[in-house]
């Protein structure tokens, strides 16, 4: 079973700052001094054994209806593309653990924990410190000129963790928040969502080629044109990365195709994708486009591709591009969105032993409760004014509180997790295999895992057959060049029997088909 954590708000962020915390709401009268103590040092429980049985006993209800249907007619008034995609049925009343109510008044089982948001589930135990700190008066809305104590030292403890350095190593701490060296991580900036965090690389790389503002001293690269280096996809296209939203990340993966040639045409920024797992393509295109009038801006990948059918990068390929990324004076960004927090050491480049210039974290760090997205960047990197990559709330107290009690969790079940990680992407394989007729292969790494069918019509029909066993899965049909994929991530919690119910239906499916 994974290990009951206990702590309270004290445990996590210090007496001192609490014990303050609760003066000032002593001062504002309204609140008790024993109630906003009880908020301050009254202990939770993160996932109490009673909670894991019920993880257990729950798979057998999965498709049943457990409550009545709440009949509504209430559709809301989404895009067109919005309501194309809506399954109203689907929809949460509630949640809890594995699981979610729909509006249809069935139970589901999140096989892709919400689309990678509910990295522990749903109502996680550990997230009732969240409702003490409100309880006990502490703002969530914050300034970046006013950044709380809690987000100052959720910046500590990711510098911290993304460094491999020791809790009670408070000075090799501080001597890492305070280098100045290259490829040294220790600069934190909140941006809310992952696109704005990855947007907010692209800028600083950007910036090595053009002045932010009129002010600015000539950028190291000005007259060069920027080439960003992004992951192709099988057929040499760019569809293969995602790097969020904004006009600059979409055109990436091209998008706004019309409006990149007349960029690219106009010498303003150049797009070159390079070929997975390929080490000779990527150095072929690094000497290429070092060359006057070109200079390569940036390398952008994911380490799991899980918008390109789960394909996983190796190990080997990606330090070795490290490698000439550095001889070419080339930033290094792992887009970790949907990676962060599934594994043991929370970062899988820190498994793959990389030491990028930009990480972007999200998502699972806050487990759902809030957007809290995060870069990670170097005192190199750091060049950007405020107002270069300013989001107003990005600073929130709890969503930073959020993140505190996910890793606190995970750095002390962390061992487990990705034990039973292993045997379910194991078993995965083995079920590819026994239906090799049918099924490509397995990919991913973890819970990071997917399904790889030989056509995508397959592929699609065997994630209808388990979306109507009430598990969420998904075939990705919206890239023309993709692998035919069925994705699946299930939440961290997921025990032993969770993946026992899953490869089980997974493996009834196939046989059926």
């Amino acid at each position: 079973m994974f290990k009951n954590l206990s702590y309270s708000l004290a445990d996590l962020l210090g007496k001192e700052y609490l014990e303050s915390v609760i003066e000032a709401n002593c001062f504002f009268g309204g609140k008790d001094r024993a109630s906003l103590e009880e908020c301050a040092y009254g202990k939770v429980e993160f996932y109490p054994e009673a909670d894991q049985i019920k993880n257990d006993t729950l798979l057998e209800k999965v498709g049943t209806q457990v409550i009545k249907a709440c009949e509504n007619e209430n559709e809301g008034a989404p895009t067109d593309s919005y309501r194309q995609a809506f399954h109203k049925n689907a929809a949460p009343l509630t949640g809890h653990g594995c699981y979610r109510i729909g509006e249809d008044g069935k139970l589901y089982f999140v096989g892709k924990s919400e689309h990678y948001h509910a990295s522990l589930g749903h109502t996680f135990g550990g997230y009732k410190l969240i409702d003490h700190a409100r309880m006990l008066g502490i703002l969530n809305a914050t300034h970046n000129n006013t950044r709380g104590f809690i987000t100052r030292t959720l910046e500590r403890e990711l510098v911290r963790t993304a460094n491999g350095i020791a809790k009670e190593q408070t000075d090799k701490l501080n001597e890492v928040i305070n280098s100045k060296e290259k490829h040294v991580l220790n600069r934190v900036i909140s941006l809310e969502t992952g696109s704005l965090a990855v947007e907010a690389g692209i800028k600083m790389m950007l910036h090595r080629f053009y002045e932010l503002g009129k002010n600015d001293k000539k950028s190291l690269y000005s007259g060069r044109i920027p080439v960003f280096f992004i992951m192709a996809d099988k057929a040499g296209g760019p569809e293969a990365n995602y790097h969020g939203t904004t006009i600059f990340a979409q055109t990436l993966r091209g998008m706004w195709p019309a409006y990149y040639e007349t960029a690219e045409k106009n010498g303003l920024y150049k797009v070159v994708q390079v070929k997975i797992n390929d080490i000779d393509d990527f150095k072929a295109k690094m000497e290429t486009y070092n060359k006057p009038p070109y200079k390569t801006a940036g390398f952008m990948h994911e380490i799991v591709l899980m918008n390109y059918g789960g394909t996983l990068l190796h190990k080997d390929y990606l330090q070795k591009a490290y490698e000439l990324c550095r001889s070419y004076d080339t930033p290094t960004m792992v887009d970790e969105i949907q990676s962060c927090m599934w594994y043991e050491e929370l970062f899988l480049f820190r498994k793959y032993e990389l030491t990028p210039d930009f990480a972007i974290i999200g998502k699972g760090f806050s487990g759902g409760e809030y957007p809290a997205s995060k870069i990670i960047t170097t005192a190199e990197m750091d060049t950007l004014n405020q107002f270069g990559a300013l989001v107003t709330n990005g600073q929130e107290e709890l969503a930073s509180l959020s993140y505190l009690i996910t890793m606190k969790f995970v750095q002390e079940n962390g061992t487990l997790i990705e034990e039973n990680e292993k045997k379910f992407y194991d078993r995965l394989a083995a079920v590819a295999e026994k239906h090799v007729n049918i099924v490509k292969c397995a990919e991913g790494l973890g819970y990071l895992a997917a399904l790889v069918f030989y056509d995508l019509k397959t592929a699609t029909v065997f994630a209808k057959k388990i979306n109507e066993k009430y598990i969420d899965v998904s075939a990705q049909t919206y890239k023309e060049n993709c692998p035919a994929a069925v994705l699946i991530k299930p939440p961290m919690i997921t025990s032993e029997a969770g993946i026992d119910f899953m490869i089980h239906t997974f493996d009834e499916i196939l046989n059926e088909m």
